[in-house]
């Protein structure tokens, strides 16, 4: 049994996911907006730059991965790898969000420029944070805790992000609020990293020697390992059947819901609800495994979101309820997937009584979660433009709003059904504590 991290080391720990996803909505989702309305660039160029960005940068994460195993082998502790990367991050974000006065051409290169800096860095960053909460326990409720405080930090970094891009718009025009929201984005990330790096707990002495083995099969050894294959399996299916919802939401709350002014409020109760649901998750785990109450969440939220597709235009309230109930899910899919992870990686360490790559398997499930994202924009949007839906417009038809319906509602349910089926067909560590 391994010591177990106190709760004030696990808050340092966890506090620097805070800014590290408070930045994520206005990076993705605000600055292609952004630029077209500040630069007049257009969104084809838009698209197709950004398109190219994050192509590389998903296809760097595995390799970021397996650089921080070589540097971690020579001594170099995981979180330094993080503070290395988190004032390149600093100054891409700086420049990404207060850009000079520039061409819609220069303006698009200076985008796509800034942009590759701040994913490869925050992936960097992320990855080293990972790996580094991965081995700061043994025991498999200690690792749920890690990953439960984490979550919840990110989680509420998440809502930050949501709202106060919103709030600063409110207030001046966009230049300066994306510059005032860099300014608190750089600034948290300075404390909370701060605070992370001196007081987080230590990682645990490796319990094996490294592999001495070619970057080639150091980089695909997780690969290589069926347990890894098949949980890589039920994260994607189950990532995508949640992501498709977030691709379909801005569309089903204006044009099935005809409530866009409440889209913010409602996104904020479905986070809200699963950063405050959080402690639940460790606490079943605890009773009934990782992989069991996983199941659970995922059967939780198929019942909630049935419910979705039954909903008429002005129906507030219930869509509110299904927020909520749907967040608390969330908090399942957040916490246990990456304890499995660390759980994992070190069963093989000990039947393979050698060092894990744990660079490696984080690299590539940072891959994984940015396939989710595509996965289920590649799926969705073009599915509902086939069965005939159409954005806005009074002259929308029915058919096309009922098939937005089910892509919304019961595509994501289905999904979810065949991972808990998936999951509950394979054997993962025992977890006992």
């Amino acid at each position: 049994m391994s010591h177990a991290p106190g709760t004030s080391r696990l808050l340092a720990y966890g506090l620097l996911a805070l800014p590290l996803a408070m930045l994520s909505l206005p990076v993705y989702v605000h600055m292609p907006k952004f630029y077209q309305d500040a630069f007049g660039v257009s969104l084809a160029t838009l698209g197709f730059l950004l398109l190219l960005t994050r192509l590389a940068d998903a296809a760097l994460d595995p390799l970021l991965g397996y650089w921080s195993d070589r540097a971690h082998a020579h001594g170099l502790p995981r979180l330094r790898w993080t503070a290395l990367a988190l004032p390149v991050l600093m100054l891409g974000l700086w420049a990404m969000f207060v850009p000079p006065d520039l061409p819609p051409a220069a303006a698009a290169v200076w985008l796509a420029a800034s942009s590759l800096v701040v994913y490869c860095s925050l992936s960097m960053a992320q990855i080293n944070y990972h790996v580094h909460g991965a081995e700061m326990a043994r025991a498999p409720e200690q690792l749920t805790r890690v990953t439960a405080w984490r979550e919840a930090f990110t989680l509420c970094g998440i809502l930050l992000g949501a709202s106060l891009p919103a709030v600063l718009a409110a207030e001046t025009a966009p230049r300066p609020a994306f510059a005032a929201l860099a300014l608190v984005i750089v600034g948290l990330l300075a404390l909370c990293s701060g605070l992370t790096l001196a007081f987080s707990p230590k990682a645990l002495p490796q319990s094996a020697r490294a592999a001495t083995t070619s970057w080639w099969a150091a980089l695909h050894r997780p690969l290589r390992q069926p347990a890894f294959r098949r949980l890589a399996l039920v994260f994607v299916v189950n990532g995508t059947a949640a992501a498709i919802p977030a691709t379909l939401v801005l569309f089903f709350v204006q044009d099935v819901l005809g409530l866009v002014h409440l889209t913010a409020h409602f996104l904020a109760a479905y986070f809200a609800a699963g950063a405050l649901a959080m402690p639940l998750w460790p606490f079943l785990a605890r009773r009934w495994g990782k992989a069991r109450t996983w199941r659970l969440s995922m059967w939780l939220a198929s019942a909630v979101f049935i419910w979705a597709a039954l909903l008429t235009p002005g129906e507030a309230a219930a869509f509110f309820a299904i927020c909520a109930l749907s967040g608390l899910a969330l908090g399942g899919d957040l916490a246990l997937p990456p304890a499995l992870l660390a759980q994992l990686i070190v069963r093989e360490e000990q039947e393979a009584a050698m060092a894990s790559p744990a660079g490696a398997y984080f690299g590539w499930w940072a891959l994984l979660t940015k396939l989710n994202l595509a996965l289920a924009a590649g799926l969705a949007l073009p599915l509902v433009t086939w069965l005939g839906y159409q954005p806005g417009g009074s002259e929308r038809q029915a058919a096309g709003t009922l098939a937005l319906t089910a892509c919304y509602a019961l595509l994501p349910c289905g999904l979810k059904l065949l991972a808990a089926w998936l999951l509950s067909r394979h054997d993962f560590p025992a977890e006992e504590s």
